[in-house]
């Protein structure tokens, strides 16, 4: 008796232990690393409610309770995923008013939405809509095992809104530096770039805190492979970004680590500055565009460019690689 309760008890310990959860990351201990600009597409998962006017002195988006924030999922029960969709339904209607469901703070709500023909007959909603967003960043990295990649370091935010642009889909594709607009002191300056939206490279699937990821589908070739850095093999002191400031050339430059936050958070992990002359006679220190810039220490990948130090251009964060990789996967 005794033998079979013990039994049991082993049976039940391991049915306990198999079912527990284990978080076990698949990504590659060695990467391609990127430093290429590329052009990014998104497209949201509506209509995207960017602002909102008054038509014939009254506010529709303030009579129906819209915000702008809000995304725009069906018109009349019929589903829109962009604008030329939701001016197909405005047209199809008979009455002067249509139906509306859309999400706020991920719920889903419904209204109804007055319309008012302007001096050109023409139905006015009182609404600025947004479906896509498009711009420039830096390749991160390409897993060679997967393909999957990541890009960025942060979140794409709607300006408008401020918010975190929902996603359907989207895609990368070449892109090339024309010119660069120095950084100053409370002041960002910016990459300029021409791109060609036919020349896709990937294609994305999430708009991240940690960055943008998805499925690479270009040929890999040339690129170099590192290892990939733990959190705790990082060491204050120099290290290198790989970036383009003109035309397609990824070149590396010098930088300083000056602190390693303690606590794991979603990007801002540590803070360099930049000490490379030829880098900050340019640029005058970190610009818009340069987000996603891979960072290597020795023979490791250990990061990538996140943000600037808004009052010292200087100086900027970096996001550990692994917190990228990690989110690439989930």
């Amino acid at each position: 008796m005794l033998l079979k309760k013990f039994k049991k008890s082993i049976f039940l310990l391991l049915l306990f232990l198999f079912i527990i959860p284990i978080n076990v990351f698949a990504y590659s201990d060695k990467i391609i690393v990127g430093g290429q600009n590329i052009g990014i597409s998104l497209n949201s998962k509506g209509v995207l409610i960017v602002g909102t006017y008054e038509v014939n002195g009254t506010s529709p988006a303030k009579e129906a309770g819209l915000k702008t924030g809000d995304i725009i999922e069906k018109i009349n029960g019929n589903k829109i995923s962009n604008i030329e969709q939701m001016a197909t339904e405005i047209n199809k209607v008979k009455e002067e008013k249509i139906s509306l469901t859309y999400l706020r703070n991920n719920k889903e709500k419904e209204t109804t939405l007055n319309l008012y023909k302007d001096e050109n007959n023409i139905y006015k909603t009182g609404l600025y809509v947004k479906d896509s967003v498009t711009g420039i960043g830096t390749l991160t990295f390409i897993d060679p095992n997967t393909k999957i990649f990541g890009a960025l370091g942060h979140e794409i935010q709607e300006q408008a809104t401020g918010k975190i642009f929902e996603i359907k889909d989207g895609t990368i594709f070449s892109s090339e530096v024309t010119d660069v607009v120095p950084s100053s002191d409370g002041s960002p300056g910016e990459k300029r770039a021409e791109y060609n939206k036919e020349d896709v490279t990937g294609e994305v699937k999430e708009n991240t805190t940690q960055g943008i990821f998805g499925e690479y589908t270009a040929e890999i070739s040339g690129g170099k492979t590192y290892n990939v850095a733990e959190p705790s093999e990082i060491k204050k002191g120099n290290a290198k970004i790989l970036t383009v400031l003109n035309g397609t050339e990824v070149k590396g430059y010098e930088i300083n680590i000056t602190q390693i936050n303690s606590e794991k958070q979603k990007n801002k992990n540590f803070v360099f500055e930049i000490i490379d002359k030829e880098l900050l006679n340019k640029t005058n220190g970190i610009i818009q565009g340069m987000s996603g810039s891979p960072i290597i220490q020795g023979d490791n990948i250990i990061g990538a460019v996140t943000h600037v130090v808004i009052d010292n251009p200087h100086k900027g964060y970096g996001i550990f690689i692994t917190n990228m990789l990690e989110e690439a996967e989930n």
